[in-house]
């Protein structure tokens, strides 16, 4: 059964960083393109990150581009977003997020539709 868990979240003051982790079972991360999405609560979800099954390919929104990085680790099968120069806006509970993909694939949309969800880690950007 395909399984993913977000650990990591908390409260950060503007500007600083946090780690977030995905940890994937079920799958390995080759079968796979992974997100990562957030949802201020009563508005919809945003994907802002993805890579690509391959690890070779990410992909970011505009908002988050040069601030956050999306990774991943084969041996754990473990996905990240490391999130800098925080901002309260970015304040938001945070979902990995994924579809399978039995191909490599040359590219990922964060935007794309996701099959595959965790539960979910708060981030609240504060001072």
């Amino acid at each position: 059964q395909l399984q993913l868990v977000e650990s990591g979240g908390g409260l950060v003051e503007p500007g600083g960083s946090l780690r977030l982790s995905c940890r994937v079972s079920g799958i390995i991360l080759d079968g796979i393109v992974m997100a990562w999405v957030r949802q201020v609560p009563g508005k919809g979800r945003e994907g802002i990150a993805c890579i690509s099954n391959t690890g070779t390919f990410t992909n970011y929104v505009n908002s988050v581009r040069g601030r956050f990085a999306i990774s991943r680790d084969t041996d754990t099968n473990t996905v990240f977003l490391q999130m800098s120069g925080l901002k309260p806006e970015d304040t938001a509970d945070y979902y990995c997020a994924g579809y399978q993909a039995a191909l490599p694939t040359s590219g990922c949309s964060p935007a794309a539709p996701m099959k595959h969800w965790g539960k979910g880690t708060a981030v609240t950007v504060s001072s």
